[in-house]
């Protein structure tokens, strides 16, 4: 009787049983970094935000604070201008970058200047694109709220 070469379908199986033991274990490790880099990006991107709303109200001191899109401009081509400040990216200013969604809003005006305002930065879905929702305004602290969305800087925790 002749030996066989290769290998017997129990060898395969075990052999695949191992890769999804291993990948079992690694996916839910990369989805963890994953949304970690996802926050980070997000607090970054609240950060940039306080800088171009400061940047854009020492400009035009006659609007003082604005809104989001305001800020930015479109993503080729920013011409400054009150309507399109090209403080910050393209990207940033249409609203979504990284799995979460931001907004500024202009707070009240006094004699027709914007005195504040408040950005937030929402992640997309709860414990897949991130865990925690980012806000600042502008005193410049950025503050996060841990497992929801809607950060305020009233109800959020100071981000150190």
């Amino acid at each position: 009787m002749k030996k066989q070469k290769g290998f017997s379908l129990i060898e395969l199986l075990i052999v695949v049983a191992i890769i999804l033991i291993i990948a079992a274990i690694a996916i839910p490790n990369l989805m963890r970094a994953r949304m970690s880099a996802n926050e980070s990006s997000a607090a970054a991107s609240i950060r940039t935000i306080n800088t171009g709303e400061v940047s854009y109200a020492a400009t035009y001191p006659a609007i003082g604070f604005t809104d989001l899109a305001s800020i930015g401009g479109p993503a080729a081509g920013c011409v400054p201008a009150a309507a399109s400040g090209c403080f910050i990216d393209g990207v940033l200013s249409a609203g979504t970058k990284e799995g979460y969604t931001f907004a500024a809003t202009p707070g009240t005006a006094v004699n027709g200047v914007n005195m504040g305002y408040t950005s937030v930065g929402n992640a997309g879905t709860i414990n897949q694109t991130g865990t925690r929702s980012f806000c600042s305004d502008q005193s410049g602290v950025i503050y996060y709220l841990s497992g929801a969305n809607g950060c305020t800087a009233a109800g959020g925790q100071v981000l150190q």
